[in-house]
């Protein structure tokens, strides 16, 4: 844990969703609800446009903080996860719709090993996610981590 401090940025990165890719993860984990997909129906249901799967919100959200664990190596792992969901996100049919993710050090814990890391995940102006927190557990007291990579997918 070496060089990692409460507040530090470990991970961020943007995911662009699109019709196609709401599809795509409909057909992938068999969740074809169709305010996922079809503008009429949420609309009938009271929602703003189509919206993304929570799920794949919940995964996007997660997935910097895997990869940032995955080069610490060693016995470094994800222990717990945890959301709250606050807002949709509504992928526009023209547009899409942009999910902003940034990783930060929320509290370490030395001798335990683990570190919690904060997750701010917003879509827009809008937070879309709450209490969004990652347990890493298995982190050497001694090891250098990794840089924080920023990307966008």
């Amino acid at each position: 844990m070496s060089g990692l401090a409460v507040g530090d940025v470990v991970a961020e990165r943007e995911a662009h969703l699109t019709r196609a890719s709401l599809l795509a993860y409909a057909n992938a984990s068999g969740d074809q609800n169709p305010i996922h997909q079809d503008d009429e129906v949420a609309a009938a249901v009271g929602l703003p446009g189509v919206i993304a799967h929570g799920m794949l919100t919940m995964g996007l959200a997660v997935q910097p903080v895997v990869d940032w664990v995955a080069a610490i190596g060693g016995g470094a792992r994800i222990a717990e996860y945890g959301v709250r969901f606050t807002r949709m996100v509504v992928v526009d049919a023209e547009t899409g719709a942009d999910v902003r993710v940034v990783a930060k050090v929320g509290a370490l814990d030395a001798e335990a090993g683990t570190a919690r890391i904060d997750l701010a995940v917003t879509s827009g102006d809008e937070t879309v996610l709450g209490k969004a927190q990652v347990t890493v557990s298995g982190l050497d007291a001694g090891a250098a981590l990794p840089a924080r990579p920023a990307e966008r997918v």
